[in-house]
């Protein structure tokens, strides 16, 4: 039943994407400045209670919504399961950016890319030259890819499998939201009104994705080039200050054969005190802080767009495989 949920819902999302500016986004911010201004007085255990009321609270309330709506009817809590996805997981949430800045860049329009660049990342891209424009435009893709497809649906499926229904792709969800809400909070302010909720969040999300990173970065490898993405996922990890960016990115450059990271520029960059040259790492020295392969080029878009999608049929295939054999069972 989960399957055909997940299924539905990609199908629904694609014929009727949310639009770039949704209530249902709003309504995100709106929670979480509520929770924030209500429950944070700056001390830990005042952090713990602003994340609980921020990502536990909704996750138990599906939860629970779900159980009335099973118990009255098992139709409507596959309704119930099809209306949450539409709303936590898509690529349309995050591919209208990608699919214009890949439309201006075939029109040679690298300002306006730039500026579409810029305004999704939050970031000064006015600089940036084409191939690190590229670069930064395939990494922020796969990253919102994984967070919006793959980590949402290995939630769903593992929380489903419980009886959980929908709880854990609102889950996933509410943690990736809050982690990147107080980090934004933190660069427009300067200073965040609570240092520990800001790190309380981001360590709570890191946590939560750990399994499902490296998943998405096997199935990366699964249905691309396998010997190089796992030779990627090895050596260049450490390339990205967050283990789990740095596994993904690393395997899915080693899969389509493109160099990602870099020296400088704004946005995903890797750590610099984990560079190749410090590392310790003599194989990979002569990446010189960036994956082999080659420089990114638009046709690289495209190989992401393919990489992405196998990546969806494949855990679409074991997620009905599981299914089945959970009927037959």
């Amino acid at each position: 039943m989960s399957f055909f949920a997940v299924l539905f819902a990609l199908m629904i999302e694609q014929l009727k994407p949310l639009p770039r500016d949704n209530w249902v986004h709003d309504t995100l911010i709106s929670w979480t400045g509520w929770a924030g201004r209500n429950f944070d007085a700056g001390r830990d255990r005042h952090a713990i209670v602003v994340w609980c009321v921020t990502v536990l609270a909704p996750a138990i309330a599906a939860a629970l919504v779900y159980w009335a709506v099973a118990r009255v009817s098992l139709l409507g809590a596959f309704v119930f399961d099809i209306a949450i996805l539409y709303l936590t997981l898509g690529f349309r949430q995050f591919s209208h950016y990608f699919t214009d800045i890949r439309a201006a860049l075939d029109r040679g329009e690298e300002t306006e890319a730039r500026r579409l660049l810029a305004e999704w990342r939050h970031l000064d891209a006015s600089e940036l030259p084409r191939t690190e424009l590229l670069r930064h435009v395939l990494e922020h893709s796969l990253l919102a890819a994984h967070r919006h497809v793959f980590g949402v649906f290995f939630w769903f499926i593992a929380l489903s499998a419980l009886g959980l229904g929908p709880a854990g792709a609102v889950l996933y969800r509410m943690a990736e939201f809050a982690s990147r809400y107080w980090a934004f909070k933190s660069r427009t302010l300067d200073v965040p009104a609570n240092e520990r909720l800001m790190g309380l969040a981001q360590r709570s999300f890191s946590l939560i994705d750990h399994v499902p990173a490296r998943l998405t970065a096997f199935g990366f490898a699964v249905v691309g080039n396998f010997e190089e993405a796992v030779n990627g996922w090895r050596r260049d990890a450490m390339l990205w200050l967050h283990p789990n960016e740095g596994i993904l990115l690393a395997s899915a450059a080693g899969a389509i054969g493109v160099q990602l990271g870099g020296q400088a520029a704004p946005g995903v960059t890797p750590d610099r005190s984990k560079t190749f040259d410090v590392g310790g790492n003599p194989e990979a020295a002569s990446a010189r802080g960036s994956t082999p392969g080659s420089p990114a080029q638009a046709g690289h878009l495209q190989s992401v767009v393919g990489l992405v999608w196998r990546s969806v049929i494949l855990w679409l295939l074991l997620a009905a495989l599981l299914s089945l054999a959970n009927l037959l069972g």
